[in-house]
């Protein structure tokens, strides 16, 4: 019988916490029963660093539920990493592994069929929205440019698919060597190959709490996964450096006719625009280019990517 271990990463979610664990423990239990997985499976929470009292009610439950186990990171990492944090413990002490975000939007109801894809060969299942029908307008378009523009940049990402996964042991080990610092999951663990398939679910509303991926999150979310993932934006620059020489080299050729059949005038407007322009396009590219370099730099200190400060033991 196979280990599972849900790995929950939680920053301030304190209001959500004892519904989650009660929902988790139940389809834990109903698994249990229905021999799909051991009874040594846990329900693994990693405080990302939390200002509330998240970790002291992962302590708490820990020690009223053998379900309940927990990891606490010295101070926050940010989503990616503490997530990574609790996949890279758990696949020592499990034979699979499900991460979910805390907020009980993911349906957790399709974990068997989770399970019944791992027992078929899988070694990644990705769960993948059905529909989006409980967002906002303004969130669904944002979410659907996200993926397009993904997409678009060459980055291998599931369409609709967040972080609600399973991951076998051999899936984790082979997360485990890709060494970046700069981490976005959605692009690396499709990297990593193997067999894999997909459970669509109906996304719920969220239980309590605010969400921790505003637009701004999701914007320089998106910007990291472009950057860490394909250099297409530098190859645009590129381009428009190209086009904008030949575009040059035509007004040169002009200029030079106009100046030759004595017709020149100063042109303001159309030195203003050419100054903007330029001087834009070129603060822009010098900034993508920086990104890129950024993320070289801080990958060549090799800093780590997360401290764990406390593990919770199962009790005897």
């Amino acid at each position: 019988m196979d280990s599972l271990y849900i790995v929950v990463p939680c920053y301030n979610e304190e209001e959500v916490l004892h519904e989650t664990t009660r929902r988790l423990t139940d389809k834990l239990n109903r698994m249990v029963a229905d021999g799909m997985i051991a009874g040594t499976s846990r329900i693994m929470y990693v405080d990302d660093g939390s200002k509330d009292q998240t970790w002291q009610i992962i302590g708490q439950l820990h020690a009223e539920n053998p379900y309940v186990t927990g990891v606490k990171l010295s101070r926050n990492r940010g989503h990616q990493n503490a997530l990574l944090a609790g996949l890279m413990t758990a696949k020592d002490l499990c034979d699979v592994t499900v991460s979910m975000d805390a907020d009980l939007q993911d349906d957790i109801e399709v974990l068997d069929e989770f399970i019944q894809k791992y027992r078929e060969g899988c070694d990644i299942v990705y769960g993948v929205r059905s529909n989006r029908d409980t967002d906002t307008g303004f969130k669904r378009n944002t979410a659907q440019a996200f993926y397009k523009l993904l997409k678009f940049f060459g980055v291998d990402a599931v369409y609709n698919h967040a972080d609600y996964r399973l991951m076998s042991k051999r899936a984790l080990d082979g997360l485990a060597e890709f060494g970046e610092v700069n981490l976005f999951l959605r692009g690396i663990v499709p990297q990593i190959g193997y067999q894999t398939a997909v459970v669509e679910y109906s996304r719920g509303e969220r239980f309590a709490g605010e969400s921790k991926y505003p637009l701004k999150k999701m914007m320089a979310f998106a910007f990291d996964g472009i950057t860490s993932f394909s250099i297409k934006p530098i190859r645009m620059i590129l381009t428009v450096g190209l086009v904008i020489f030949l575009v040059s080299l035509v007004m040169l050729i002009y200029s030079l006719v106009v100046n030759a059949l004595g017709q020149t005038e100063t042109g303001w407007t159309s030195m203003m625009m050419s100054i903007w322009l330029l001087g834009g396009l070129q603060l822009m590219a010098v900034g993508i280019i920086g990104e890129y370099v950024g993320k070289a730099y801080l990958e060549t200190k090799k800093r780590p990517k997360y401290i764990i400060e406390t593990v919770l033991k199962d009790r005897e």
